[in-house]
């Protein structure tokens, strides 16, 4: 049976009560979001390559020049 918050294996009739590990539990969270992470990156793109993003970047470029 799979905890639900790291998908490490349990054994129900262990001693010791599961504990998650934290590198484990966050790589488990990433595997979920992974559809929706692609998704952001993929509208990310579309809109830095569209006018409004190229300025947006081109702004943000500035700002950490100083220059704005």
């Amino acid at each position: 049976m799979p905890c639900e918050d790291c998908g490490a294996s349990i054994d129900r009739y262990a001693s010791q009560p599961h504990r998650c590990d934290a590198e484990r539990r966050v790589d488990y969270q990433m595997f979920a979001l992974r559809d929706g992470v692609e998704r952001f990156e993929a509208a990310l793109a579309r809109f830095l390559a569209s006018p409004a993003g190229e300025f947006e970047a081109f702004l943000a470029g500035r700002r950490v020049r100083g220059e704005a």
